[in-house]
């Protein structure tokens, strides 16, 4: 059995361009890919080239290093990280208390059931729930209870002036 070594050339020529070929891709899809990465992750338009260039210039070990100092999430989900927070301290503000005991109460309640501290004082006119600092009721515009008196009082005061 004869070798043709120039056919045998010819093959290993053809290998060493689809491997050639191969490497190529993979560096172009890896300096593609980190562009694309980084600016999701940061909106600096310098570290997005310059990640990009790190993997251009050193290949594999660059995209190594890439990986390593990327920064850990990209910039949509440190949006809705962002947006989850404030929803959450929102909802704990919202959250209506017992003056006197601290526990949670509910905006319909006129007393604490734990405590019976009063939460809320009723319209002498629709009969709606008001609020405690509330001076008139949002509803029909009434003085809260106990505020008659006071706007009377100065009212007095001004005429005897």
């Amino acid at each position: 059995m004869s070798f043709d070594l120039p056919a045998i050339l010819n093959y290993v020529r053809y290998g060493v361009a689809l491997l050639g070929a191969f490497i190529a891709a993979l560096w172009l899809s890896l300096v593609i890919w980190t562009f694309r990465d980084m600016r999701s992750r940061s909106r600096d338009i310098f570290a997005q080239f310059l990640a990009a260039l790190v993997v251009a210039v050193l290949n594999i070990p660059g995209f190594i290093v890439y990986l390593i100092l990327r920064p850990p999430e990209t910039l949509s989900q440190a949006y809705a990280r962002s947006l989850e927070e404030e929803a959450l301290l929102q909802e704990i503000e919202e959250r209506p208390t017992c003056p006197g005991c601290s526990r949670a109460t509910k905006p319909d309640w006129k007393i604490c059931p734990h405590c019976q501290t009063i939460l809320k004082k009723v319209c002498s006119n629709c009969g709606k729930l008001l609020d405690l600092n509330w001076n008139v009721c949002v509803s029909c515009g009434t003085p809260a209870p106990g505020r008659e008196a006071k706007v009377s009082l100065e009212e007095e005061e001004t005429e005897k002036v």
